[in-house]
């Protein structure tokens, strides 16, 4: 498996998991009342910095298994800078939208809880839906346009 098929991998799980455990933690301190008055900040930072620790961690753990395969495991040709470069395409539309979708809560006057929750959700959205383009062009025959 190419270095950047696993790469996508560890970043659609550990995007997904972290938001999961996020609205999971956020749910759970509701405790009945309204969803934007929920302590959302802490939660929020927690999740993404476990998310950005454990992305790290696997890195290393990929690095030093590939380093044992050889050096063919960390060669990348132009297919795989083309398939980089469309899962990037497809992740930063994500993030586009996300931040216009931000833009448009903030000028509705909307909470910061909501704003905050549109930014998170759209950089969870690009990194899991370009890692999934990323797999899934390693699984075809991807053809550059």
């Amino acid at each position: 498996m190419p270095i950047g098929q696993k790469r996508a991998w560890v970043m659609m799980v550990a995007s997904a998991l972290a938001y999961t455990v996020y609205v999971v933690v956020l749910l759970t301190r509701r405790d009945g009342g309204p969803l934007a008055e929920t302590a959302y900040v802490a939660p929020l930072l927690w999740t993404v910095g476990g998310s950005v620790a454990a992305t790290v961690l696997a890195e290393i753990v990929i690095a030093v298994s590939s380093r044992r395969e050889g050096k063919s495991a960390w060669r990348t040709d132009e297919r795989d800078r083309e398939i980089d470069r469309f899962g990037e395409h497809v992740g930063q539309a994500f993030v586009v939208i996300g931040g216009l979708a931000a833009l448009g809560l903030a000028m509705l006057e909307a909470g910061y809880f909501w704003i905050a929750n549109v930014i998170y959700l759209a950089f969870v959205l690009s990194a899991v839906l370009g890692s999934a383009a990323r797999l899934s062009a390693y699984r075809q025959n991807f053809q550059p346009w």
